[in-house]
């Protein structure tokens, strides 16, 4: 299927790696221009070498990248230095450590809320207006499926993410943007074979001394389809969401888990 988006240009954060970077590679082999963002100057390098080295990629389509925290001012300006426009901007920031909300002090949630919820309000404010003027705008902020079913020790990011969730959902609806053909979904993932999940089972086989094989064996099987989720199918589905197809699916929260969702809605 032609996704009708070659030549557009997308903005794509935490690309350096995991579900930024798949959703960063589907885009460009759609023929998307793409500028990805990473705090990690030499992981963003290394990724951007890989996208202008893949086969897939054709070879009109422009990889550029910015090494920044776009959870900054600064770096939102250092981004939008480069380029002030975008088609596309997928919105993505590594989730707020996990704790016991006894432990944590307003700065911890402002960090928070800066980081998965403001941050991607403000790409959001800077860019739809624009979109809405030329007739095009796709944005999918990266959240995650503890919106649909909370996690006890993932408070901060159950409080930001629920929060972005709930501006999004006003805002998508509305008639300007619309029926302007601008586009702003939730993508929920559950768990993905990323590095984050890896540092994650790593620190529960050094906390409980099992191994790391049967901690990963367990997530699986609490998972319908027994098996973890790929960066490479998540970058399809985000960039099916950002195709000129997607332009009557606005304001949703797509779950991409493996069944594990036990709910309807």
């Amino acid at each position: 299927m032609d996704l009708g988006i070659a030549g557009k240009w997308a903005l794509v954060c935490g690309a350096s790696k995991g579900l930024g970077f798949g959703c960063a590679q589907a885009l460009v082999r759609e023929g998307v221009n793409v500028l990805i963002v990473a705090r990690g100057a030499e992981a963003l390098q290394a990724a951007e070498r890989t996208l202008l080295d893949d086969p897939q990629r054709p070879a009109a389509a422009e990889v550029l990248h910015v090494a920044a925290d776009i959870t900054t001012p600064a770096g939102r300006a250092a981004v939008f230095a480069v380029r002030p426009e975008f088609d596309i901007i997928v919105t993505n920031a590594g989730g707020p450590p996990p704790g016991d909300f006894r432990d944590w002090d307003r700065e911890d949630w402002v960090k928070a809320l800066d980081a998965n919820m403001l941050t991607p309000i403000e790409l959001i404010k800077g860019a739809v207006d624009g979109m809405a003027a030329r007739g095009f705008g796709r944005i999918v902020n990266i959240t995650s499926s503890s919106v649909k079913a909370p996690i006890d020790v993932l408070g901060l990011s159950n409080g930001a993410r629920s929060g972005l969730t709930g501006f999004v959902a006003g805002v998508a609806r509305t008639t300007k943007l619309a029926s302007a053909n601008v586009t702003i979904n939730n993508l929920l993932p559950g768990v993905f074979d990323t590095d984050r999940i890896r540092a994650t089972v790593a620190g529960q086989a050094a906390k409980t001394g099992k191994p790391v094989e049967d901690i990963v064996a367990a997530r699986k099987n609490n998972i319908p389809a027994r098996r973890l989720g790929t960066p490479a199918e998540f970058g399809a589905i985000c960039a099916f969401l950002c195709s000129q197809h997607a332009s009557y699916i606005t304001g949703q929260n797509i779950l991409p888990d493996g069944g594990a969702y036990p709910g309807t809605h």
